[in-house]
């Protein structure tokens, strides 16, 4: 990389990890903080206070990415980080659960996710954009870990409101980052021609994609309501699930850059192929543990954990990457709003579909459910032609 390319991908991921940082750290905790505000009793109006966030950016990621295409990149930025910050406080000041379903349904139209991917990609070669993006997606997982760690703390200190409020403290200084530390973007957008959406749309490839990290978000966010089960099964108490999972994430983050390597070699379809397949044999893997009726073993889930996380972390950095790479310049935007707009999509069925299949079907079904949507995804990836890197910026 270049200086300016390091600045850059640091910077942004800098950005993107105060904002998950704040995000994650109400996740563990939400369902029961909530209940304790008027309101609360009514678990419908919870989940949908919770989820309420999913939604509105699911709705806006497409519309900010285009903007940012015809507006600039920072501008978008900004405003959707003052909107997440607005959202925050409206939050952190609520004194009930309408407040804060209002307040979470706020910070949800805050969708920067497409035009940061999108600034990033403008701003790195061909060359060294799948490793950017992965420094992103490994700011990602590490304040995922953090959050399991820091949330119990901080909410016995602080409360659900104080959360909220250190969320808002964590945007602003976002916006100082993006302000003041993020190399300034090139200057094509308002000269560039401008191009008709229905491209993105008409492109085989990259909707092998936008429909891969659909389906990669739905598994994930659907096993989540499993896993934790099985390792309370296991003999792990709920306050140390932590361990497993910050475990299983540093050493997947360690043992994936086996795979980043033949991508740098120039396999970069069969990086992602093995991807899907580790995430597939994590699905079937835990799909065994819950059949065979014993006692899972600690172990076991674990390894079946770190399968996983092995192949996850890799997709998060390598789609967005091939998106950006396969997106004509002048619709970066545009794709990549449709690229997250999926993302969250499979965000929301995950969580929906993944209760309605445990009801169904225990946790077996579960993760019959999951393994085939991860086969058929796997199928669907298949005719994926290589994509050539490029030397220039």
């Amino acid at each position: 990389m270049t200086a300016t390319e390091r600045r850059s991908s640091i910077s942004l991921a800098l950005i993107f990890a105060l904002r998950m940082l704040g995000l994650f750290l109400v996740l563990p905790v939400f369902m029961l903080e909530a209940r304790k505000y008027p309101g609360g009793g009514d678990i419908a109006m919870v989940g949908l206070a919770m989820g309420s966030y999913g939604m509105t950016q699911a709705f806006l990621q497409l519309p900010m990415g285009m903007a940012s295409d015809r507006y600039g990149r920072k501008r978008v930025i900004i405003i959707g980080l003052i909107v997440f910050a607005i959202g925050s406080l409206v939050a952190a000041l609520a004194t009930t659960l309408t407040g804060l379903l209002i307040g979470r349904s706020i910070q949800g139209a805050g969708a920067v996710s497409a035009a940061v991917t999108a600034l990033l990609a403008d701003q790195t070669r061909d060359v060294v954009r799948t490793k950017a993006m992965a420094l992103v997606g490994i700011s990602i997982g590490l304040m995922f870990a953090i959050a399991l760690v820091a949330a119990p703390l901080l909410t016995a200190w602080i409360g659900l409101s104080g959360l909220f409020g250190l969320t808002f403290a964590l945007t602003l200084a976002g916006i100082a980052t993006v302000l003041w530390v993020v190399p300034p973007e090139p200057r094509h957008h308002a000269d560039a021609p401008r191009g008709h959406y229905s491209e993105v749309l008409r492109h085989g490839d990259l909707m092998r994609v936008n429909l891969g990290v659909c389906a990669l978000h739905t598994v994930q966010m659907s096993m989540w309501v499993s896993v934790p089960a099985m390792l309370v099964q296991a003999g792990l108490p709920k306050a140390q699930h932590w361990e497993i999972y910050l475990s299983a994430i540093v050493l997947s983050l360690i043992a994936m850059g086996a795979l980043f390597s033949m991508e740098r070699h120039g396999k970069l379809r069969a990086a992602l192929l093995l991807s899907i397949g580790l995430v597939l044999a994590g699905q079937v893997g835990f799909g065994v543990l819950a059949a065979s009726g014993a006692t899972p073993s600690l172990w076991a889930l674990g390894v079946t954990l770190f399968v996983f996380f092995c192949g996850f972390n890799v997709l998060e950095a390598t789609q967005p990457s091939l998106a950006s790479r396969m997106a004509p310049d002048n619709l970066r935007g545009a794709a990549l709003g449709t690229y997250n707009t999926l993302q969250s999509i499979g965000l929301f069925l995950g969580g929906a579909v993944g209760g309605l299949l445990v009801k169904w079907g225990g946790a077996t079904g579960l993760f019959i459910a999951t393994s085939l949507i991860t086969l058929a995804w796997l199928a669907w990836t298949w005719p994926l032609k290589p994509i050539a890197r490029s030397a220039r910026h």
